[in-house]
Parts: C-alpha cells; structure tokens; sequence
C-alpha cells in the first residue's frame, strides 16, 4: 500500500452524539466488525484515508470522525464550555459509538486519539474489542503533568507552555495552519508530505471551536485550566494509571520526532495479549498516514488476538 494512494473521503456524515454533532466518515459494510480510527492534533481524518479503503475491503466497518474541534463536529450548544481534556474527548468516542449502535469496536489512533482509545480500552473495556495504539500508553494526569521533566524532554513540549499564555492563543489562531506544518515537520521529519496533502487536513482547522479546545487540552494537562465536574469521576480514576487488558498492538515509528516514552517504559501496562511494533522507513509520528499497510496490519492483526 503507498502512502498517498487515497486522498478524500465519501460525503461526511453527521449524527448527533453526546455533547456534539459528530462529523465522521464511514467505510465497508454495515453489519461488518467496527474498527474506530481516531486522529491527533493538528492532523484530522485524513490520516486515515489510506488506511480506512484498506479496511473497507476487508470487510470491516470502519467510523473516522473529526475529534471535537475539527472539521464538520460541532457542540450542540453554544453555552456548552469548550472543553477539551482528556476525559471528555474519550466520551465524545463512547457517545459516538452509542448513537451508530456500536456497542463494540476495534480502536485504533494516535496522538490525541491514542490517549482517547487507551482511556477507553482501560476504563471501558467492554466497549473495546482490541487496541492499536502508536506510542504506546498515553494515559496521564493533571498530578503527572505537574512533574518536572530533565530540560531536553521539557524543551519538546515548547508549544505546550507557549499554548499556557495569551500570546500563544493568539498566535495559534493566527497563524494555525503555519503551526501546524512546523508541528508535522519537526514530528515527522523524514515524511516529504506535499502542499495538497496538507491543505487537506488543514481545512478541519477552520473549525469555529478548533483554538479553544487545542489551547483548553493542553492548558488542562499542567493544570492551567480546569475540567468539567462531570469527568472527575473518569479523571480520578486515569489518575491511578490503570492497566489495559483488551488484545493490544502499540506501535512507533524510527523517526518519531514528537515526545513519546520508549515501549520498554509501557510494556507492563498492558496485561492482555500484547505486541509492540517498531516501523522503520523514516516513519514519523503520524503513523497511520506515513505507513498505512504497517498500521492497517496491525489492527487486522489484533483482530485475530
């Protein structure tokens, strides 16, 4: 499969779910097993586009929606708080599932998405038949983000300390689109994506609620912005890092350029049926674009765990 093969998706759907109407993309039969492919910042569901026909065609029921923020998803109130830690974009996906009648899927992501099917697949196992997971477990806390990190790890997350003041919120809504290429270039530094490929996906940064929830996520994760009373009991309970049981796959590329913990550092968390995968080629952090036969094998793969 060459990365690029597939560049757009069959007319976006929309369903009301939760707090959101959720815009999303749907492939392969109706009665087929459900995988759903979940994308991080600042990337959206194209990611995917090579790696959902794949899927399709081998009889899977594939679900990509834009994550609250992006793309065609949109609160169904305008007082609802912009919300966008940790907990409430994991129920977004439970709330999604829900109104398509999915009771059970295969989750796979990264980035943003990854953190969301780990949470899921920890604190609602029942929902998540298997797991793919680029990076690894992502499950945090607003007490672990607090920790000091040596300067070296501390300097890859600049853009979250520069999203903690005013100048970085608004040189985010100004400049998002030259934002988000730096972030592609400096997390996928081998990954020669053209302008076409980008402006795809920077499209879904127009999105009226996209600076809120980006600046809201990463200003909760050091506890400069606060959370949403009705996800205490969910972050209390990320807060004990909990283990993932269901049938995992995580996996990294050699040329991730974005903060990730080695797979020696996560291993344990995973008491299930578990592999680890190293993709090598120049692969960088938006795994599922850069290598989608690697990721699509992956969860054909965790399927038969």
């Amino acid at each position: 499969m060459k990365p690029g093969t597939s560049t757009s998706f069959g007319p976006v759907k929309q369903v009301d779910a939760g707090r959101l109407s959720v815009g999303y993309a749907e492939a392969g039969p109706p009665d087929g097993p459900a995988v759903v492919l979940l994308h991080g910042w600042p990337y959206d569901i194209h990611s995917f586009a090579d790696v959902t026909p794949a899927l399709a065609s081998a009889g899977y029921r594939v679900i990509v929606p834009f994550v609250c923020g992006y793309g065609t998803t949109r609160f169904l109130s305008d007082d609802a708080p912009r919300n966008g830690q940790q907990a409430a974009l994991a129920a977004d996906v439970i709330a999604h599932m829900d109104a398509l009648g999915i009771d059970r899927a295969i989750l796979a992501g990264f980035d943003w998405g990854a953190r969301s099917a780990n949470f899921i697949a920890a604190l609602w196992p029942d929902r998540c038949k298997a797991l793919v997971s680029v990076s690894g477990y992502l499950i945090g806390s607003q007490a672990g983000g607090a920790a000091p990190l040596p300067p070296a790890a501390e300097h890859a997350w600049w853009y979250q300390f520069y999203f903690g003041t005013e100048r970085g919120r608004g040189g985010y809504r100004t400049y998002r689109r030259e934002f988000a290429k730096l972030i592609w270039k400096l997390a996928s530094p081998k990954w020669a994506f053209d302008d076409a490929t980008f402006a795809r996906t920077a499209a879904a940064f127009n999105n009226p609620d996209h600076v809120e929830i980006v600046i809201h996520n990463y200003r909760w994760r050091i506890s400069l912005a606060e959370g949403e009373p009705p996800y205490d009991d969910l972050e209390a309970r990320l807060a004990g890092a909990p283990p993932i049981a269901v049938p995992t796959i995580t996996l990294e590329g050699d040329a991730n350029g974005a903060p990730h913990p080695d797979p020696s550092a996560y291993a344990s968390k995973f008491t299930g049926k578990y592999e680890h995968r190293s993709v090598s080629g120049g692969v960088g952090h938006n795994l599922p674009q850069e290598a989608p036969q690697a990721f699509a094998q992956a969860i054909a793969d965790v399927d038969g765990f």
